[in-house]
């Protein structure tokens, strides 16, 4: 590396130090100049691996319409050894920082259906033009926010405030909910019992979705759901027992990733009725992590290959027990027939002989989602999405 080449850019060393006569720590992270990379001194072998540690600033809400700190708290997550982040929530504090000091600098616009509500105010639209010009001119880069859906939903509903610039959208993906439950329920202690199952399926149903609706009019119509416990919102409700004790009468929003013990330690497996079910993404919410923070069997009705990113991302799932085959279907329509042949047969499966088989396999699920170091390798792969974005300057669309 020319270190002429890199000015004022801070440069990460680490030394590693090797002698037959000295005890000497393995390695040392310094921050200093040196004018070699090899050094030879009293027999001791210095190598010095110069790595450049990128500077990142991003402003975490240029208008601060939405929740930024929850935004923070994610990227922080992150474990890139060669980045650092600064982050800021307030537009009006930029004078406080050296802008020209940073690698990269990006500008995150809250972008909601739910920010409908500044839809018609033409001063919020002429002070977010004015910001993002300015913002613009110094070199920032923008991320459209949206953590909380899909691509697909992002897609086909209106998300505001509505502004044309080259930008980067930021989707749930794989990485939001899981940061999203991890931060929720990490410091809870649940207790879950899976010796006594009453029933054979949980599947919730609230958002309706034709997908969802399409795979409920098959399960019911061939009467596989009469021994569960299942929703329809909001025609059809958990029973009073097995709903929220602090929210007997469930809200439209809010509290669907609270966890209540009563309904996984009565029913033998979950159905994962999940946001979509396309083959182009694949979207995991906490309808995917209740379940599995539960240590519950379960059965996915969600997008093409969604098992099999769960799988990548270090989990385990029950091929070795039942049939998934499902994960394969690429035609929604054929995935929704696999799943109601697995969930018949399901019906008549030795739960309790599963449950003991697969014990380790769902502690093994329950302590990687609650692994910092795993859920921080996710986080890294989206806060990449960012940097490459940034460095090629190609908009995500």
């Amino acid at each position: 590396m020319d270190l002429k080449s890199v000015n004022a850019r801070k440069l990460r060393y680490i030394l590693s130090v090797t002698s037959e006569n000295e005890n000497l720590p393995k390695s040392l992270c310094l921050l200093m100049t040196l004018a070699s990379d090899t050094y030879f001194k009293k027999g001791v072998n210095i190598h010095v691996f110069i790595e450049h540690m990128q500077r990142n600033f991003i402003l975490t809400d240029v208008m601060k319409t939405g929740n930024h700190i929850r935004l923070e708290r994610f990227i922080n997550l992150h474990s890139l050894t060669d980045q650092t982040f600064d982050l800021e929530g307030e537009y009006y504090t930029l004078h406080n920082y050296d802008l020209d000091n940073y690698d990269r600098k990006f500008a995150i616009i809250d972008c909601r259906a739910q920010n409908d509500r500044l839809k018609d105010n033409t001063e919020f639209y002429i002070e977010l033009k004015k910001r993002c010009n300015l913002l613009h001119s110094q070199g920032f880069v923008f991320i459209k926010a949206n953590p909380w859906e899909s691509l697909d939903n992002i897609n086909s509903q209106k998300q505001y405030p509505e502004i044309d610039l080259e930008h980067i959208k930021w989707t749930g993906d794989a990485s939001w909910f899981w940061f999203y439950m991890y931060d929720k329920h990490k410091d809870k202690r649940f207790t879950f019992d899976h010796t006594n199952k009453k029933y054979d399926f949980l599947y919730l149903n609230k958002q309706p979705r034709e997908h969802r609706a399409k795979l409920y009019s098959k399960l019911t119509s061939k009467d596989i759901l009469s021994n569960s416990l299942y929703t329809n919102w909001p025609a059809r409700k958990l029973p009073a027992a097995y709903e929220l004790p602090w929210a007997q009468d469930y809200p439209r929003y809010g509290m669907d990733q609270d966890i209540f013990e009563k309904p996984y330690n009565d029913t033998a497996c979950s159905i994962v009725s999940e946001t979509n079910d396309n083959d182009f993404e694949v979207f995991m919410t906490e309808k995917i992590w209740k379940p599995i923070i539960a240590q519950q069997v379960f059965v996915v009705h969600g997008n093409y290959l969604y098992l099999q990113r769960l799988r990548d991302m270090g989990f385990k799932t029950f091929n070795s027990y039942f049939e998934e085959a499902y994960d394969l279907d690429k035609d929604p329509d054929t995935r929704i027939n696999t799943i109601v042949d697995v969930c018949d047969r399901l019906r008549e499966a030795p739960w309790q002989d599963i449950y003991l088989h697969t014990k380790a396999l769902r502690k093994h699920n329950h302590d990687t989602f609650f692994n910092k170091e795993k859920l921080s390798l996710e986080i890294d792969k989206t806060l990449n999405l960012f940097l490459e974005f940034a460095d090629s300057s190609q908009v995500s669309s």
